[in-house]
């Protein structure tokens, strides 16, 4: 893996900087805290960022929000490619206190996509100033969540979540994963609820669709798609996408 220190010298948050970056797969980023609050949202792929511990993993219809003198570092398993806005200390009072999830409006990507387009990282004129508040008036509105797709550092889970993040089309069940460790389904069934709040099938349900995503950015068709995840056929696989996220993935795929 390739390892990146991120350091933006003199382009520090005054009040606001953006920057869109495009990374390869097995890019890794150094623990850091930083004096100023940071958005980070996937364009493509899906942007993987530990938070004091906890990992955060993002489709595109979410953005992470990290609070300013936050511990966090980042890694991505695929291609992504995201949008990182950094905020003032100042003007973070009244943003979100803790790391969390934050619902992506599109007039947040419309501001970002403007700003891209028009090369601005600082906005200096009054008009773009005016625009990036809107960014921040975004953070403080927007809905929040903990986690989408939850890790610990459990002995017993964390190599099955790595396992199933590294394999996402791993069909073996919970009774499986139980004999290779050497425990019992009950156990790790109440290990699960007790550790990321969900069952089991829900974690990998929700895994699926985080990697289902990055598979359709890179124009996988949806039958491709469905045979990588395991599916033993596509309708099933488009109604398990379309229950979690409320539309169907040849339809995500065409956005």
């Amino acid at each position: 893996m390739a390892v990146r220190s991120e350091k933006i010298g003199e382009e520090v948050p005054d009040p606001i900087f953006f920057r869109t970056e495009h990374y390869r797969a097995g890019m890794v980023f150094p623990t850091k805290r930083q004096v100023w609050g940071e958005l980070n949202y996937a364009l493509q792929g899906v942007a993987e960022i530990t938070i004091e511990g906890v990992l955060y993993l993002s489709p595109p219809q979410y953005a992470i929000w990290i609070p300013p003198d936050t511990e966090h570092h980042a890694g991505n398993r695929r291609d992504v490619r995201y949008v990182t806005t950094y905020v003032a200390r100042e003007l973070c009072h009244d943003l979100p206190r803790r790391a969390c999830m934050l619902e992506l409006s599109p007039l947040v990507k419309a501001v970002h996509a403007d700003f891209a387009e028009r090369g601005i990282r600082h906005p200096r004129t009054e008009e773009d100033l005016r625009l990036a508040t809107v960014i921040v008036d975004r953070i403080r509105t927007a809905r929040r969540f903990d986690h989408y797709l939850p890790g610990c550092v459990d002995p017993l889970l964390s190599p099955i979540l790595d396992t199933l993040q590294e394999h996402p089309g791993d069909r073996r069940s919970l009774a499986e994963f139980a004999r290779l460790t050497g425990t019992t389904e009950r156990t790790l069934s109440r290990r699960f609820q007790e550790k990321l709040g969900m069952s089991f099938n829900d974690w990998r349900q929700r895994l699926k669709v985080l990697a289902a995503l990055s598979l359709l950015e890179e124009g996988q068709s949806v039958q491709r798609v469905s045979e990588i995840l395991g599916y033993s056929s596509p309708s099933a696989f488009i109604a398990m996408f379309r229950r979690l996220m409320g539309t169907s993935p040849s339809r995500t795929r065409q956005r």
